[in-house]
């Protein structure tokens, strides 16, 4: 099976697969500065909470050889998308390395294997709870985090292992990830597959057709309350609806501790223009408002089981993510004790 490729890092240059132009053209950008590092993220020439942490850690790894002050690089690349924690994450970091470009080089390529490591966990025991017909919603493969992907990864070991036998994949308005992205890694990967409009679900739920959904994760709370691309919400309250299993798929280190529930996860605002067109056509009258909440939040009660690197965890979630964190912190410590 074919596994797509987000980024490539070459010399003092970091390359980004233009996610804005799939399925139709692939055209690498490159970045050489932080600043440009930035900019990729933000203008969502990258995309998807994992690959966004990796790019910023190699952001730094560019402000350093291009010169740039590290505390502006540090701000630029924090100021680029506030929801996914994973950003926040890697550039935590990468600043006890300020300053010292091998030590730099090293810490980069550490997030970026560990999130090979991580999903390819993720998928085994996502794997391991899919069956039949699954829907899944934005994309989560790996053009999203430079892996083998989180809930996609598990529909794809799920298939694998004869377990999944086909995939529903929302479009997902306004900027069509799962159109674009999510249906076009499936096609590499050889999986069964039908393209539905967001609105759709409901009706395949109601038709039987449908036995679980998963999805992944932007930032979630202790007590599992999280943002994922908007429409998520909806789709867990109609799982609820129906007795269908939902299921969101996460690096723990997409958890943010400080956070007790979802109401305070921050929402980004982006252009109305990405609702009133599509790839540069208008869909609405001209200076027509739209909104556009790139996420939601979906409470808690709402979630069958959280898929994580060290397994399913179930509820009650404040009970069972601070356990998993707490392991994966004194994991993270044996490991950092052993180098």
């Amino acid at each position: 099976m074919e596994r797509a490729v987000p980024f490539r890092y070459e010399g003092d240059t970091f390359w980004l697969l233009d996610q804005r132009k799939l399925p139709f053209e692939e055209v690498w950008v490159p970045c050489r500065t932080a600043a440009e590092a930035a900019a990729g993220i933000r203008d969502m020439v990258v995309r998807g909470a994992p690959a966004i942490g990796v790019t910023a850690a190699y952001g730094m790894v560019l402000a350093h050889l291009s010169g740039e002050d590290h505390a502006e690089a540090d701000r630029v690349l924090r100021q680029s998308r506030p929801t996914a924690v994973n950003l926040f994450y890697a550039l935590d970091r990468m600043k006890p390395h300020w300053g010292r470009l091998e030590a730099t080089l090293s810490e980069a390529r550490a997030v970026w294997d560990e999130v090979e490591q991580t999903e390819q966990a993720i998928s085994r025991h996502g794997a391991a709870v899919l069956k039949g017909q699954v829907l899944t919603h934005c994309n989560t493969g790996p053009l999203a985090t430079g892996g083998y992907g989180t809930a996609l990864g598990a529909i794809v070991e799920a298939y694998r292992q004869g377990r999944v036998t086909h995939v529903w994949v929302d479009e997902t308005r306004p900027y069509l990830q799962g159109a674009r992205l999510t249906a076009y890694e499936l096609h590499k990967a050889g999986v069964p597959a039908t393209l539905i409009t967001d609105n759709m679900a409901a009706y395949l739920m109601g038709k039987g057709q449908v036995d679980a959904v998963i999805l992944g994760t932007d930032r979630m709370a202790t007590n599992g309350d999280f943002a994922n691309k908007i429409g998520t919400y909806g789709l867990a309250v109609l799982c609820h609806y129906h007795g269908i299993p939902f299921y969101p798929a996460l690096p723990l280190s997409s958890v943010d501790p400080r956070l007790s529930s979802g109401k305070d996860i921050p929402i980004e605002e982006r252009s109305a223009l990405e609702v009133t067109t599509v790839r540069g056509v208008a869909i609405a009258p001209e200076g027509f408002p739209a909104a556009h909440p790139a996420f939601d939040v979906t409470p808690h009660h709402l979630i069958t089981g959280i898929v994580t690197e060290h397994g399913v965890l179930y509820p009650p979630f404040d009970e069972s993510l601070p356990q998993a964190l707490a392991r994966s912190a004194g994991r993270q410590a044996s490991v950092a004790d052993g180098r």
